[in-house]
């Protein structure tokens, strides 16, 4: 089995609905995979958080307007049981003879299966996508929670949910900027370097990383922001790195690295 396969039984893993020898199988697999464990750990994060959201309370109108609610669907259905009642009577006459009642039965039979059908999957539908909207926000508020934990370890777990992100918004891309100039890191900026770059479709996103040529200290961060302005070819970033290149005490081999991506660009 493949890891996909092993994940997609996770769910009745935790809710204890698995049988004992696919149980155990998984928790074989589990001992030899640290990616599979640490795609759990993150399901069970879910889990904890979601159990933490309080059921609102019902207001004191709720009976009053429950029972105004009922009342109109009481009126409305008695409207459409007459107005169904009157185009009975007028269609009568149009209603077709008992001998060919079979075919006009099999032929209701069928608008109301195909009728049906199509509600169910258009239902089926919008409740995939709230589903869908609503993994994303919890994904997003996640995201946003761990770039402030002190762990560096999970900070870049933070910046690496990013991927699982499909439409960011300007909160994720200035989270993600902040956490790349100020970050006291290396590793969790260059992480965030790398999850910017997947995003430089975004002119905020290359906007931010131009920008932050000439705050970043390590040259880790310089060799690396250079090569990612070579692969993006953004020429507008020629200007920060001669004023990167002014600095006194810049490595020597990063100010070698930026005057050959300087030359890259021209």
């Amino acid at each position: 089995m493949k890891c996909e396969e092993y994940q997609e039984l996770f769910t009745d893993w935790l809710d204890d609905r698995l049988p004992a020898t696919e149980r155990a199988i998984v928790e074989q697999h589990l001992a030899v995979c640290p990616a599979c464990r640490e795609e759990l750990a993150v399901i069970q994060q879910t889990w904890d958080m979601m159990g933490e959201f309080k059921t609102p309370e019902p207001s004191a109108d709720m009976r009053t307007d429950f029972q105004a609610m009922l009342n109109d669907y009481k009126a409305s259905a008695q409207q459409k049981e007459s107005f169904w009642s009157r185009l009975k009577e007028q269609t009568s006459g149009l209603w077709p003879s008992k001998a060919s009642m079979p075919w006009a039965f099999s032929l209701m039979i069928a608008i109301i299966c195909l009728g049906g059908s199509y509600w169910l999957i258009h239902s089926e539908k919008q409740e995939q996508q709230a589903l869908t909207a609503q993994v994303h926000e919890l994904k997003q508020t996640m995201m946003l929670a761990l770039l402030d934990n002190p762990s560096a370890s999970e900070r870049i777990r933070g910046v690496s949910y990013t991927s699982d992100i499909k439409h960011v918004d300007k909160q994720v891309i200035d989270a993600l900027l902040a956490t790349l100039n100020n970050d006291p890191n290396v590793n969790v900026r260059l992480s965030t370097l790398d999850a910017l770059t997947h995003l430089a479709n975004h002119p905020e996103v290359r906007q931010g990383l131009i920008q932050s040529i000439t705050t970043q200290d390590s040259p880790l961060m310089q060799s690396a922001i250079a090569d990612v302005m070579l692969k993006l070819q953004e020429k507008r970033s020629i200007k920060s790195f001669k004023e990167l290149l002014k600095q006194k005490n810049l490595d020597h081999g990063v100010r070698e690295k930026i005057s050959q991506t300087i030359t890259s660009l021209i």
